[in-house]
């Protein structure tokens, strides 16, 4: 019984990681489908800035699934420091791309206070 448990959180794992890929494929088609789309409306520097954003936000919701079947796949399999190091690169890269999508998007890092808006 427990044998069947641990196969089907296996396969599970493995179901979560091909859908964080298709999720970031599909953003990334879909951002490019947007920056195309807005290549004559917007002015290019917004244009470009949108698509970061756009790609920076499909990469974030990728990797996140991507952690969570790395850590079902940590907990069902048996634990190696390999599979440790691989879950704790994955976190640090969605950490990496988190700030720096939080820099592109607020124009400050998370630990910085938020700019006033001043009306003059």
């Amino acid at each position: 019984m427990e044998e069947q448990i641990l196969k089907v959180l296996e396969q599970a794992g493995q179901l979560i990681s091909l859908f964080a890929v298709a999720v970031i494929v599909f953003g990334f088609v879909l951002a490019s489908v947007r920056y195309g789309i807005g290549f004559r409306k917007l002015k290019s520097e917004k244009n470009f800035t949108q698509f970061k954003v756009d790609l920076g936000k499909t990469l974030m919701l990728g990797l996140e699934i991507l952690v969570l079947s790395d850590v079902i796949e940590t907990i069902t399999i048996a634990p190696t420091y390999k599979s440790l190091a691989g879950l704790a690169f994955l976190v640090i890269v969605r950490t990496f791309v988190s700030w720096t999508l939080g820099l592109d998007v607020e124009g400050r890092w998370p630990w910085q206070a938020e700019k006033e808006e001043t009306n003059v």
